[in-house]
């Protein structure tokens, strides 16, 4: 039924030459980039998917596909099996509120898994643990996503 009334909202908005906008949260919007394409599966796996679709506001430390291709051989699919496991690793890239990369200070930040992360900002060059931020400050209407380059791992 939602999709009915996204199809109507368009139709009418653009019969008036508007072009319509549609709110994106943080899922849709990984969705969109195509270079979360396995976050965005193992969010969907792990149940945390609604999470990151309700209110927020979030910032989301997203590792890319490329990240999840250089675990060590067999993490994927270790993790993949194991729900609990990969919910709080996927939780460990998630931390409360929105934080612009501008806005980074160096330090830990307590993330929603409830470990903490170490932030660190260098001439512009933000890392995330031992993680490099390779795309910054991708909005969404509940938060926003840092694309980072390698999968972090709660210890």
């Amino acid at each position: 039924m939602k999709n009915h009334y996204r199809k109507v909202a368009a139709i009418i908005a653009l019969s008036f030459g508007i072009a319509p906008v549609f709110a994106a949260d943080i899922v849709d919007t990984a969705t969109a980039a195509g270079t979360f394409k396995v976050f965005v599966a193992a969010l969907e796996t792990a149940g945390f998917k609604d999470t990151l679709k309700s209110s927020g506001p979030y910032t989301v430390f997203a590792p890319t596909d490329e990240a999840f291709a250089k675990l060590p051989a067999g993490t994927w699919d270790s993790l993949s099996k194991d729900k609990v496991k990969l919910a709080q690793v996927l939780a460990y890239h998630v931390i409360p509120g929105k934080m612009m990369v501008s806005e980074v200070k160096p330090g830990k930040v307590k993330t929603t898994q409830g470990g903490s992360l170490t932030l660190t900002s260098d001439n512009g060059k933000v890392t995330v643990n031992d993680a490099n931020i390779t795309q910054s400050d991708v909005t969404a209407d509940n938060g926003v996503i840092h694309a980072i380059d390698t999968v972090v791992l709660p210890k």
